[in-house]
């Protein structure tokens, strides 16, 4: 999704409560506020794709999928809304944002890739209870999963178009997809 940069900063306070009322959704930047834009129907196919295969699989944990419409509060200054998060969290301390996320999913889209793998990719890391960040293509078959370490490092694993049978383990959330699930229905430009 593209974003749009507002002129003016703004406090926290008048950003969340802006966005409780307000019929677009801004992500938060020390300060600064962007505009989210629509994404494209492979978009939401791969979004509806890997929410529905973590809703089935989680729907007796105490952790929860959500797709698109709850911020992750990354540092009191820092709120992103990720394509699709899991949280564990019991008592959430805002009904509109997460503080624990353990597994966040971007779909890549051409204004926001660069940010998607390099400014929210840092961001996430930091982020202690993160345990997977996921970053999806959509315009062809490759997934890319930054895992943290059970010593606090970082490794990417690639998984690409080469066999749409191969096998992704989540597991921050023990799921098992195969490419060909995540990208079902979702068509490809030649």
């Amino acid at each position: 999704m593209g974003l749009a940069k507002l002129k003016t900063k703004i406090s926290v306070e008048d950003y969340l409560a802006g966005e409780e009322s307000s019929p677009v959704k801004y992500e938060y930047v020390y300060g600064e506020v962007y505009a989210m834009t629509g994404a494209s129907d492979n978009h939401n196919r791969i979004v509806v794709n890997i929410i529905t295969s973590l809703s089935t699989h989680l729907r007796d944990s105490g952790c929860e999928p959500f797709a698109g419409d709850i911020k992750v509060r990354v540092s009191p200054h820092v709120y992103y809304y990720p394509d699709v998060l899991v949280s564990c969290e019991e008592n959430p301390e805002n009904p509109y944002f997460r503080n624990e996320p353990i597994l966040i999913v971007e779909v890549l889209s051409p204004a926001t890739q660069e940010i998607d793998r390099r400014e929210k990719l840092l961001f996430y890391q930091q982020m202690p209870s993160i345990r997977e960040y996921v970053v999806v293509e959509q315009k062809k078959m490759l997934v890319e999963i930054h895992r943290r370490q059970p010593d606090g490092r970082w490794i990417t694993y690639y998984f690409s178009h080469e066999n749409a049978g191969d096998e992704i383990e989540f597991q921050s959330v023990e799921l098992t997809m195969t490419l060909g699930e995540i990208y079902r229905r979702v068509k490809f430009e030649n």
